[in-house]
């Protein structure tokens, strides 16, 4: 057990853990310390000096995010000589800084405007010479204004956390910015485009390439048959875009809202997790028996299929052929609904809600053309405002048939674990022939980097693992290159899966630092599967009409044709 250490904050003794900073300390006992760099966990590194303290004795004031508690010492937070000391920081950073904060992504959520507002800014006496960025649209995802930057590195460090380090601070004072080596557009860097970056950045620097415009246009458009998909992942983060709790499930209200926004039909895309899981259950199955291309490897995320493309081409034969959920319901609208409905496909068109911006990438693939627009969390919630719905009051509604029926299987495939659990569920089902006595496959469940579970199914082990993050899927594949065996393997781009990927509502520092976002995320995808009355994607009736009308049977030559796709070796510079 760590020592234990005493001491005053504000004239408040104080007891806290031995390697506490005087931030955490004070965060304990609810003492603010406005930051800006700080992010639990990602970034501590005391440069903005936004969080400079006093410490009875020493010369200087202190960033407390970087200076460790000691016996006996004295901590003041709020004298004169420190509100001076942030107050002239802060306006030596908006003095460089772009404030069109009403035109803004990140207007009213946005922790410069925050901390002007609770240190009293109302004038900026240094305001001097800008340098004029360019700013780099190069991407299919990402946007990138570094007017807007305030040079505290957390883009960086996310991007470090991911083992991706494709951008880092260049130039030197007040020259310095942040971009990629050798002043590459980002398109021409191997980004994964998982956008933890525009989760961890406190501004509006970083910000997804908006989709909205071409979906209202298709709306607006008579002769357009506009249907939308909604991740399971969203309907547990969007009501915090509407001041509801983290983790409030949202579903029904979800869907109201996206049928008072115009669109001719609100469908699932957990109906077609449980296909993804028909298809990849049956690849598995296929190659464990045969002892070939193991292990099977996940291919729901776009963020890890690009990191594998750029970081390890030789797993790509291992990737399932599968497409992801999201691509799978494109080619089944433009295909078997298309035809169903009497609608001409090319009057069909199909946006996608997704917790992702690599989604944005995904559906520019080549291999990939049937889905024509894919908005994230945050876009979804910023259409909605935009058309004057009041979303907390609107009432629960029901997703469209026939692809509003989806097993709680489907469900949790927006957190890390979730689509190993749910293949699970139904490959047991399939190899056993009888029920899975235990639905919850805990074994797989949790936050950890890196998870693995060896399962006893039709009397032979499976070993599987899951990852999420890319820095943890490059922990796991260099196991398996070192000789480790895997049979089945889940990865996520995004640390916790889908739940907290790039396209999410952004959570302030202060909020990170006090809960466990992805994890009050992840249980309402959990809860949600509780609550269902099918719990396994071989048992969804559409599914299995799907295939009795359409493609006959889980990786038939149709399913291979509509549902498969291919990868390819891509360059990293």
């Amino acid at each position: 057990m760590n020592k234990m250490v005493n001491l005053k904050i504000n004239g408040q003794e104080v007891s806290v853990q031995e390697g506490t900073t005087i931030l955490e300390a004070a965060r304990e006992v609810g003492i603010n310390i406005p930051t800006l760099c700080y992010l639990k966990d990602l970034n501590q590194i005391g440069a903005c000096r936004m969080c400079l303290v006093e410490v009875k004795g020493a010369r200087a004031l202190q960033a407390a995010c970087v200076y460790p508690v000691a016996e006996g010492i004295e901590v003041f937070t709020n004298t004169e000589k420190v509100r001076n000391a942030r107050r002239a920081t802060l306006e030596l950073i908006l003095s460089n800084h772009e404030r069109k904060c009403l035109t803004c992504v990140r207007s009213k959520n946005c922790e410069l405007q925050t901390l002007a507002e609770e240190l009293g800014i109302d004038e900026i006496r240094f305001d001097g010479e800008n340098i004029a960025h360019e700013i780099d649209d190069s991407s299919t995802s990402l946007v990138r204004d570094n007017n807007k930057c305030v040079l505290c590195r957390r883009c960086i460090a996310a991007c470090d956390n991911q083992d991706i380090s494709v951008i880092s601070a260049v130039n030197r004072g007040f020259s310095t910015e942040v971009r990629a080596a050798f002043e590459q557009p980002m398109k021409d860097v191997a980004c994964v485009y998982c956008g933890q970056c525009i989760v961890a950045c406190p501004v509006g620097a970083l910000y997804e390439k908006t989709h909205i415009p071409q979906v209202k246009k298709a709306i607006d458009n008579p002769e357009k048959h506009v249907v939308v998909q909604t991740a399971p992942a969203v309907r547990a983060a969007l009501g915090e875009e509407f001041g509801l709790p983290i983790g409030t499930p949202v579903t029904g209200k979800m869907v109201a809202a996206l049928r008072r926004l115009g669109f001719d039909k609100v469908f699932d895309t957990d109906t077609t997790a449980d296909l993804t899981i028909m298809e990849e259950g049956t690849e598995f199955i296929e190659r464990f028996t045969k002892q070939e291309k193991l292990p099977l490897i996940t291919s729901c995320s776009p963020g890890w299929v690009k990191f594998c493309e750029h970081y390890y081409p030789e797993f790509i034969d291992n990737l399932s052929t599968a497409k992801s959920p999201m691509e799978m319901f494109g080619a089944v609208i433009k295909s078997y609904y298309a035809e169903k409905a009497g609608i001409d496909k090319a009057n069909i068109y199909s946006v996608a809600v997704m917790p992702c911006t690599s989604k944005k990438f995904e559906i520019s693939r080549e291999e990939h053309q049937d889905i024509d627009a894919s908005l994230t969390t945050r876009e979804l919630a910023r259409m909605i405002k935009q058309a004057g719905i009041d979303f907390n009051s609107l009432p629960d509604e029901e997703f469209d048939e026939p692809f509003g029926m989806a097993t709680g299987a489907g469900v949790i495939f927006g957190t890390t674990g979730g689509v190993m659990e749910a293949a699970i569920r139904t490959v047991y089902e399939i190899l056993e022939k009888k029920p899975l006595d235990n639905l919850n496959v805990t074994a797989v469940r949790g936050l950890e980097g890196v998870k693995e579970a060896t399962l006893k199914i039709a009397g032979k082990d499976v070993k599987v693992a899951i990852a999420h993050g890319t820095k943890n899927a490059r922990t796991i594949l260099e196991k398996v290159k070192a000789g480790e065996h895997y049979d089945f393997i889940e990865i996520m781009a995004c640390p916790g899966g889908c739940i907290h990927g790039g396209g999410q509502p952004i959570v302030d520092s202060k909020t990170k630092s006090t809960v466990n976002v992805k994890e009050l995320r992840s249980k309402a995808l959990y809860k949600e599967d509780e609550a269902s009355t099918l719990r396994k994607s071989h048992e969804n009736p559409y599914v299995q009409a799907l295939y009795k009308e359409y493609f006959g049977e889980p990786c038939s030559h149709k399913a291979h044709e509509l549902l498969h796709t291919t990868y390819k070796k891509r360059d990293r510079f």
